[in-house]
């Protein structure tokens, strides 16, 4: 069963994701997920949004902005 999320006057994506999902990474799974609403950039209160099932990776790997240079 899918999982639901109700906004706070506020919220943006990524936080959403972060906070719903453990990861800011997962905003674009997130986005897909909800396409309907797309095109808001920081949300109202009381709107639903799917949850979308994710996965973290095995390996944990950080985003490329914050992997070190070698």
């Amino acid at each position: 069963m899918a999982r639901s999320y109700v906004t706070v006057q506020g919220d943006m994506w990524d936080s959403i994701a972060h906070k719903q999902l453990g990861s800011a990474r997962h905003t674009g799974s997130l986005m897909l997920a909800n396409r309907q609403h797309r095109e808001i950039y920081i949300f109202p209160a009381g709107i639903v949004l799917t949850l979308p099932e994710v996965r973290e990776s095995a390996s944990g790997a950080l985003p490329p902005w914050k992997r070190r240079m070698e």
